[in-house]
């Protein structure tokens, strides 16, 4: 079967191979492609390097909405169109054209966590599990008709990082599943219950700073839930530290105040007083230094007792 592919970043790869492997995959259509503000180099996307290492047509408009696309299509004639975090919102013009609709791979189990960083919202709300969904689009965003879903569970080590990189290869599985299903007739479209659905939205950089106020366990599953993207931080003595890593200490500490730094753990790493307790800053980056453990930021006198996260 002829199938157009729209997808973007790491994520989308091993779902457009296993396309690729089991079907006649026509052309792709990614985001233009981004050029590096030092070098001033062009870093080619990776489902764009896939398309040009696999001899596949790529397309890269900046907008959908002008009618050149939709007449690409139209010309293209694909069967299915699959999309997998493009970053484009697909008009129902374009929606219209395949025989078989479009579908989606949506890294959720929807109606929950509809919308950009579902991946990093799972982990940051203490889910126990999540999963991916492939699905009809739709007009409105992630709302359309459910063809199947896979969950996997969360572990408490995991990260962003991790659980990405799990549900990129769940993803794949179940768009090879769900497209045998669509092209042999027997796919079920499940409505879903809207008044269930929640949303997360992109990033800004006041969502990123950590709060000390919360618990110690908001404070753990907030910082590997972003970590390494688009990673947690606070401030110390007007600088900013990216903080990468945290254990929670299960230890009060009746002395100091909320965000400082009330003890050390040898090996570990520096103690902030939290909500509820206090966590250990086991992996952190200082302005303008590398990465560094807990343990060398006490060694390298990067933070001290008494100083205040803010």
């Amino acid at each position: 079967m002829r199938i157009l592919f729209m997808g973007t970043p790491e994520f989308a790869v091993p779902c457009l191979d296993a396309m690729n492997k089991e079907h006649e995959v026509i052309g792709i259509y990614t985001k233009v492609d981004k050029v590096n503000k030092r070098g001033g180099k062009i870093t080619y996307l990776p489902v764009k390097q896939y398309g040009i290492d696999h001899n596949i047509p790529v397309y890269q408009p900046s907008t959908l909405k002008d009618g050149t696309v939709e007449k690409e299509i139209r010309e293209l004639n694909p069967d299915l169109i699959v999309v997998v975090a493009y970053g484009k919102i697909i008009p129902q013009s374009i929606i219209d054209i395949p025989k078989y609709g479009i579908i989606n791979v949506h890294s959720s189990l929807l109606p929950k966590y509809r919308g950009a960083a579902p991946i990093n919202a799972a982990i940051i709300n203490g889910e126990e599990k999540t999963g991916v969904t492939i699905m009809y689009i739709a007009e409105e965003l992630d709302a359309g008709d459910i063809i199947l879903t896979k969950e996997t569970e969360i572990t408490e080590e995991e990260t962003f990082l991790t659980l990405h990189d799990k549900l990129k290869d769940i993803g794949a599985e179940a768009l090879s599943e769900a497209v045998k299903m669509i092209f042999a007739g027997t796919n079920p479209r499940i409505v879903q219950n809207h008044s269930e659905a929640t949303f997360v939205k992109p990033f800004k950089k006041e969502d990123l700073k950590v709060d000390w106020n919360k618990t110690e366990k908001e404070i753990y599953n907030f910082v590997r839930g972003i970590n390494p993207f688009p990673c947690a931080f606070t401030t110390l003595n007007d600088k900013m530290l990216k903080v990468y890593g945290v254990k929670k200490n299960q230890r009060v500490y009746e002395n100091g105040e909320i965000g400082e730094v009330v003890d050390k753990v040898k090996g570990q790493g520096p103690v902030v007083k939290v909500g509820d307790g206090s966590v250990i800053i086991t992996l952190a980056k200082p302005e303008s230094k590398k990465i560094l453990s807990g343990a060398d930021l006490l060694n390298g006198n990067f933070i001290k007792i008494g100083e205040k996260l803010l």
